[in-house]
């Protein structure tokens, strides 16, 4: 029952952004094709790919729980293959036949190549020492701090685009940015601690490291923030 829940409140977080993509990508190039639906499902297949090898072939240590939610609930409900095979329906029955070609072929070569990259750099990122850098009394998860900016910088540039292309509010727009941010990167912090704990680096033995990596986090989190920010400000 546990892992129900799990799957549900990740399924109604994923839902909700993949409403908030698609919506702001159609308010940005319009629906001539369906780019909302080719958004999701390429950010989705690139984010399944790279979570994947971190959390099933266990680079981080999680419950089963979490593991559902993210993969299953959150991925799952952000990206649609119903809404694709619709779009690609009603193109064919509207005769637009080279478009409805250039959508499967994008959703499917294009996500499958996504998912291939996302799986690459995980391996390449946890190839060693599963993502730790170790001298001394010291180590760095840097791995999991990379994929933390990474999807942090995503997080940076799909804020803005719905800021600025979505029929949203300011005040829902930044609330919206607050709470996805806020909730981002408590639950990065967390993980990293039981990243720690798992590798039995505890608070009374690495106090300092463990301190370093949550601070690196937050910094680099917030830099990649920026970064996605002006990154969207530039399109």
């Amino acid at each position: 029952m546990n892992q129900l829940v799990a799957v549900a409140l990740g399924g109604s977080f994923g839902a909700v952004m993949r409403f908030l993509i698609s919506s702001g990508v159609y308010q940005w190039l319009g629906r001539g094709f369906p780019y909302g639906t080719l958004a999701v499902n390429v950010i989705g297949s690139l984010l399944i790919g790279l979570m994947t090898e971190a959390l099933i072939l266990q680079r981080v240590a999680l419950s089963m729980e979490y593991r559902s939610a993210i993969l299953i609930g959150f991925l799952g409900s952000l990206t649609t293959f119903s809404t694709f095979s619709l779009d690609t329906f009603y193109l064919i029955e509207q005769g637009q036949l080279f478009k409805a070609m250039l959508n499967i072929l994008f959703n499917v070569v294009v996500c499958i190549f996504a998912v291939w990259i996302g799986l690459a750099i995980g391996k390449a990122l946890f190839a060693n020492s599963v993502g730790l850098a170790q001298w001394v009394d010291w180590v760095f998860p840097y791995a999991l701090l990379t994929v933390n900016t990474f999807i942090a910088f995503l997080i940076g540039v799909i804020s803005t685009l719905l800021i600025s292309k979505a029929s949203l509010s300011i005040e829902h727009s930044m609330a919206l940015v607050i709470v996805v941010v806020g909730i981002f990167v408590t639950l990065s912090s967390l993980y990293l601690v039981h990243f720690f704990i798992e590798h039995k680096y505890f608070f009374d033995t690495h106090l300092k490291s463990i301190s370093v990596a949550i601070l690196s986090n937050l910094l680099m989190c917030t830099i990649a923030l920026w970064a996605g920010y002006w990154t969207a400000r530039q399109i």
